[in-house]
């Protein structure tokens, strides 16, 4: 079975927040979904908890950091085509996010970002394959 992971962000408005990504054409599993938390699918193995601020407090000793003062988390999504990269950028702007950096375009790679109404940055970004081909990490 494939490793997954699930990253938690704290939320300020868990409907907002719903609302949101499912303009974005994400969906929610039901299964790890309640009052407090969404489930938000981004594959088949990854997945990010969206919890409630009084919810996020029951896993951390520490302070939430304000998104909207400090980065703590640069979420990056891989996107099949510029144009993916456009269209879901454009979409999240349009539904109630904000810009985040300025685009970056290097030919072989291009990528935008931008904020959820949390202010957790995404970015979006889409390689040439043949710029990695071959690649060893």
């Amino acid at each position: 079975m494939p490793q997954m992971i699930f990253v938690n962000l704290p939320v300020k408005d868990l409907e907002t927040t719903k609302s949101f990504f499912g303009k974005l054409g994400f969906s929610f599993n039901p299964q790890f979904s309640d009052e407090n938390t969404a489930c938000l699918v981004i594959s088949d193995t990854i997945f990010a908890m969206l919890l409630k601020e009084s919810r996020f407090k029951e896993f951390t000793k520490k302070e939430i950091a304000d998104a909207s003062k400090s980065t703590e988390v640069i979420l990056a999504l891989s996107a099949e085509s510029r144009e993916k990269v456009d269209e879901l950028v454009d979409t999240a702007l349009a539904s109630g996010g904000s810009p985040a950096n300025d685009p970056i375009d290097y030919g072989f790679m291009y990528g935008r970002s931008f904020q959820d109404p949390n202010h957790h940055i995404w970015e979006v970004m889409w390689m040439e394959p043949s710029a990695v081909e071959g690649r060893q990490g």
